[in-house]
């Protein structure tokens, strides 16, 4: 039977364009300091700063308030290859993107104006949801913010928070009757100099160093009720939506981390020689590779396919777990075996494979565990 002709798996020449631009940003620009960031643990501001004269740092922002408005398909072809590059400066570059999303989904007109118009402007954003005592269970977060008249009292501390330390502003999760648990949660905009807004130093990490992550402390801020997100008590349900529009984002940047892990491997497996031949003609690492290519060509569809629901104005939960979960461990496996083919040398720090395995496994944590992603298939699934 003759198909209908609407699935078409091939890029148009924009979103080629698209891509071969970020390609040769991160060929160019990432991965040759990805290195010297990792040792020293300096945020990238050099590499930031290009980033953002190319848009990239606002790719999800509309044209209209200053960003490139592009798809989220788009963007997961962007953020591949920077990931490819180096995940850790690709997470410090689209951090914006991630705590621009509750604006975009919930803030007014004049917010998205304005806070776009920032992001435009060369500033950076955060995302603070997680706390000390509530990662994967985002309801379990004890942040509080009380009407007091015309402003908002916030109070609380948020952890592991990716770009912590440079936001000039925050999108921030709190209760405002924290006795209606999932209803009684409320998103704000906060901005970084207001009184009572506190950083700690970043923390000391396994891998991704180039991108900061520390805590983010408010301590009696008043917040003035126009930084509101929508409506009160419909914070976790921005949450939600946003996690549905991040994960594929996350996975892409699994993808382009286990792709660069098997271009390493081939590389060296070419090269290599052990009795008498090339490294991949032993079956056993062969076979080794070969499975590595298949992994992360399937992660790949699974997250365009997530991303195009999306843009395709389709409900993409399970779509979004899906690619989430198998594109982090992957990641992980991929970057594992990676290791393996190189012996001794994927041991040692000076070949890139070492920093690419402690780098991805931030993957299956972040965004929503792996296990956490299976709960939520489980639930879409058994929902139907």
């Amino acid at each position: 039977m003759k198909g209908n002709g609407n699935i078409n798996f091939a890029l148009s020449e924009e979103q080629k364009m698209i891509q071969q631009l970020a390609r040769e940003f991160s060929r160019n620009e990432v991965a040759p300091v990805a290195s010297h960031y990792d040792k020293t643990h300096e945020y990238p501001w050099p590499v930031v700063r290009k980033a953002q004269e190319l848009g990239l740092t606002t790719m999800t922002v509309p044209e209209e308030y200053g960003g490139l408005g592009l798809s989220l398909f788009e963007e997961v072809l962007v953020g591949e290859e920077i990931s490819w590059g180096c995940s850790g400066i690709s997470t410090a570059i689209a951090v914006n993107g991630l705590a621009y999303l509750p604006v975009d989904i919930a803030g007014t007109e004049e917010q998205k104006k304005e806070y776009g118009g920032r992001l435009a402007d060369g500033q950076m954003a955060s995302y603070c949801a997680t706390e000390p005592e509530a990662g994967s269970d985002v309801a379990g977060i004890k942040t509080t913010a009380q009407k007091a008249g015309d402003h908002y009292i916030l109070n609380g501390s948020k952890t592991f928070i990716t770009g912590g330390t440079v936001a000039n502003f925050y999108t921030v999760f709190a209760y405002t009757d924290p006795s209606q648990r999932y209803n009684g949660m409320s998103c704000f905009i906060v901005n970084r100099d207001w009184e009572g807004v506190s950083t700690g130093k970043p923390f000391e990490k396994m891998g991704q160093h180039a991108s900061d992550t520390a805590e983010v402390i408010f301590q009696d801020v008043k917040v003035p009720a126009d930084h509101l997100l929508g409506q009160e008590g419909r914070g976790f349900l921005i949450a939600m939506k946003v996690f549905d529009r991040s994960r594929p984002g996350t996975a892409a940047g699994a993808v382009g981390l286990a792709q660069r892990a098997l271009d390493e491997a081939v590389r060296y497996a070419k090269e290599r020689t052990t009795w008498g031949k090339p490294l991949w003609q032993h079956q056993a690492v062969g076979h080794m590779i070969a499975d590595m290519a298949i992994e992360v060509e399937a992660a790949r569809l699974l997250v365009w396919k997530s991303a195009w629901a999306v843009d395709a104005g389709q409900t993409n939960t399970a779509q979004a777990a899906y690619a989430k979960a198998f594109a982090a461990d992957t990641a992980m496996k991929v970057a594992t075996n990676a290791v393996q083919v190189f012996g001794g040398y994927g041991y040692m720090s000076e070949y890139p494979v070492e920093k690419l395995m402690r780098d991805a496994k931030i993957y299956q944590i972040y965004e929503g565990t792996s296990q956490i992603q299976r709960n939520i298939v489980v639930r879409e699934l058994f929902r139907k």
